[in-house]
């Protein structure tokens, strides 16, 4: 629990790998999670670095295995989660990945590259046999001997080849038949009638079926179109324009005999592709189940072979290149694990040296490790979005826990509602060990999932409220007897019927015996639902309420800051920091706490008439004035308030200059740095090739004893000392007055949630 509270303590390491084992031994780390890698080639080039081929290959994979999860995506497949986390594969297992899923790619191209070919002819040939078909109903023979004449009325079922006029014809009727896309027709059956000049008959009609569209993949009723011209020149110009309109133009047999040879040998090759696009069909199935089976694995396989390139490539050979040495930033506590970890990836690869870690001393300040589990994560994430404590500080994210579910529960107090918002949190709680909710795809749905336990206790919190309150879904509940009576009042009056009838609102007076018989058990009394007042009521209560509770909070965060100060060791700040701090707000808003209950305990019903308003003595407070139409709440109150006020400005140049003064006058003294290691003295020797100097590991003895730091760096601490002390001050004192006022929104919320509801 020492880490839930306050940041764990973490240090400095080096560990040094043997060049056989270090893959290995990166694995082993990675997969226990214990380390924070630092980069010792920061003015290396990424292109430059030793292990740049081994993460290109990663990248290809990667590209690899992309093209396969599109192609699953685009057969309506989702690959499935990685059930377990598998390790990060050996050097010839890579391989055998690598080899696979290029192979599985490779046939997939081709597969799919089949099938579209095979679809596309088939399209064409059932496009074919729908024109041959809907041609054969416009240049049909016209019925044998003996039958009843057909009426010589146009129409578009009319057959354009009638024998018997044939013999004035000289000219040969030519045809032009296809399929065009529906939105192109009208524009299309224009440019041909300019063109041609009207030495044409053409017809439209719609395909039965409806196709895929090549182009966007979508299924639309294509329009066949059969034209029929006389002239070469007049065939060329039709031509040209289907082609113009992206038209498929199809061979038109003259005679009807070779039309019904041609539409029986389509209806034998459709047969046969539709067996073949099937068996094709399936081979294709066969293929994304063995890509759907191993993808998973294969991806996070290659992320963690990647990851520890990427982690190498961070490193730094020695002066035999027979060693890499590393820089991590590891927790105390885990130093043992971390050697273990060494010992097991050493083991692993067969080395016959072991790795081991150092620590290493230095000044310079550590990362901030706060460990989670399920039901911390979500609340320390709220607490990080606002911003990362510093190493070794409280850690705010353990009292957000009750503060933040209770502060949302103070404007969400409902039974109702918080029994809702409770039943759903608790149902994620209790399955949520179940794949369905955990692996979800909605970003949406995962942010609740995540934040499960926050929802959780927001409802519980909720439902406290909402007693308080007396509301369940914005109705009031009478769970006890109430305080207030009616018929006592009724019997105290001069209530007549006359009085009742021109009187729709009747006031209880608190001040008749019986009429009010004491508090309610717990909240708010239920008659008040029924009052015209109700409103003003609760504005008043809860306005009140939200003050309270704003500026006892943000006084809670600042006595937070008293183990600060008492864990690093400066005292100082205790006086020059917290004691300001504390006299500003105390002085000023506490007092206005004070007021808050001073009223509410000294004016009873009897008196309230003459109770003075708080507010208009608080504003009188900052202007150093009284009114006396606004009676005093005590006597001396105007003394009082002078003083304070005296008092909490007073505190803010102490806030603002008494860190920066001190750590000024600390500074002046002599002293030495010294560390917990010695060093010698002599010239500096490098231990990493291209590490900078200042680093941990080629620090001279100046660079230590000076820290590091130049000879104006005195001044320039001092100068940003100041600066920050200057930012918290101004901060601090604003945040005082505009927290406040911005708790005010739990009042403004409170009564919305009520009305709207």
């Amino acid at each position: 629990m020492g880490s839930l509270f306050r940041s764990e303590e973490v240090c400095l390491a080096q560990l040094f790998l043997q060049s056989a084992s270090a893959y290995s031994c990166i694995s082993e780390l990675g997969e226990r999670g214990l380390l924070e890698f630092r980069d010792l080639n920061p003015k290396v080039s990424p292109f430059q670095r030793r292990f740049v081929g081994e993460v290109r290959r990663c990248e290809e994979m990667e590209k690899t295995f992309t093209f396969l999860q599109q192609e699953l995506r685009g057969a309506g497949r989702v690959p499935a989660p990685c059930p377990e986390s598998p390790r990060a594969p050996a050097a010839r297992e890579a391989l055998r990945v690598q080899e696979q899923s290029e192979q599985l790619a490779q046939e997939l191209r081709e597969v799919t590259r089949n099938r579209a070919s095979l679809r596309g002819r088939l399209r064409d040939l059932r496009q074919y046999l729908h024109v041959l078909r809907e041609g054969q109903r416009f240049t049909s023979l016209p019925a044998p001997l003996g039958s009843p004449p057909r009426p010589r009325a146009l129409s578009d079922r009319e057959p354009i080849l009638d024998p018997s006029l044939h013999q004035h014809l000289e000219r040969k009727i030519n045809f032009v038949t296809g399929v065009i896309h529906p939105w192109r027709v009208t524009a299309f059956e224009r440019l041909l009638w300019r063109a041609c000049r009207g030495y044409l008959v053409a017809s439209f009609v719609e395909m039965p079926e409806p196709m895929e569209d090549p182009a966007t993949g979508e299924s639309i009723t294509w329009v066949i179109f059969l034209i029929s011209y006389w002239g070469e020149q007049i065939g060329q110009k039709i031509r040209k324009i289907s082609d113009c309109f992206h038209c498929q133009v199809y061979p038109y047999p003259e005679g009807e005999a070779s039309r019904t040879d041609t539409i029986t040998g389509l209806h034998s090759q459709i047969q046969d592709l539709s067996v073949v696009l099937e068996e094709t069909e399936q081979y294709l199935a066969q293929v994304l189940d063995k890509v759907a089976l191993a993808l998973p694995t294969w991806r996070v396989q290659v992320q963690k072979m990647k990851a520890i390139y990427l982690i190498l490539n961070q490193c730094s050979f020695d002066v035999t290149e027979k060693c890499l040495i590393a820089e991590v930033w590891c927790p105390v506590r885990d130093l043992t694990q971390v050697q273990d970890a060494l010992r097991q990836g050493s083991y692993q690869s067969g080395s016959s040296v072991e790795c081991f870690v150092q620590r290493v001393p230095t000044s310079e300040s550590p990362p901030t490790l706060i460990r989670t589990n399920k039901f911390t994560a979500g609340f320390q994430s709220i607490v990080d979005a606002y911003g990362v404590a510093s190493y070794q500080e409280v850690n705010p994210a353990p009292y957000a826990i009750i503060t933040f579910p209770f502060i949302f529960a103070i404007m969400f107090g409902d039974v109702g509602h918080g029994l809702l918002m409770f039943l759903f949190a608790l149902w994620m709680v209790l399955f949520e060990a179940s794949p369905r909710l955990r692996q979800g795809t909605n970003e949406i749905w995962l942010m609740f999932f995540e934040g499960r336990y926050l929802i959780l206790l927001m409802g519980a919190f909720s439902i406290y409220t909402g007693f308080i309150y007396n509301e369940c879904f914005s109705k009031a509940t009478t769970i006890f007897p109430s305080a207030w009576s009616v018929a006592t009042m009724a019997n105290h009056s001069s209530w007549s019927s006359e009085y009742l009838a021109t009187h729709p609102s009747l006031t209880l007076d608190p001040n008749v015996t019986g009429v009010f018989r004491g508090p309610y058990p717990f909240g708010i009394d239920p008659i008040w639902s029924l009052a015209t007042n109700h409103l003003n009521f609760l504005n008043s209560f809860k306005m009140k309420m939200s003050v309270v509770l704003g500026i006892v909070h943000m006084g809670f965060g600042v006595v937070l800051g008293v183990f600060n100060h008492l864990h690093f060791k400066q005292r100082h700040r205790l006086v020059l920091e917290f004691l300001p701090e504390m006299i500003f707000l105390l002085g000023l808003f506490g007092y206005l706490v004070f007021l808050i209950f001073y009223k509410w305990i000294k004016f009873s019903a009897a008196d309230s008439r003459l109770a003075p308003s708080i507010l208009i003595h608080f504003i009188d407070m900052f202007l150093f004035t009284s009114n006396a139409e606004n009676l005093p709440l005590y006597p001396g109150q105007v003394p009082v308030q002078t003083v304070l006020v005296v008092l909490a400005l007073a505190s803010v140049p102490v806030l603002l200059l008494g860190t920066p003064l001190y750590q000024w006058c600390h500074q002046r003294a002599p002293r030495t740095v010294r560390l917990g290691a010695p060093v010698a003295t002599g010239e500096q020797e490098p231990l990493l090739e291209g590490q900078e100097a200042g680093n941990s590991v080629n620090a001279t003895k100046e660079d230590v004893e000076s820290g590091g730091h130049s000879p104006d760096a005195k001044r320039l601490d001092f100068a940003e000392i100041f600066m920050h002390q200057a930012i918290h001050t101004i901060e601090y004192c604003l945040g005082c007055v505009s927290n406040t006022a911005s708790y005010l929104r739990l009042w403004a919320l409170s009564l919305a949630h009520a009305r709207e509801s």
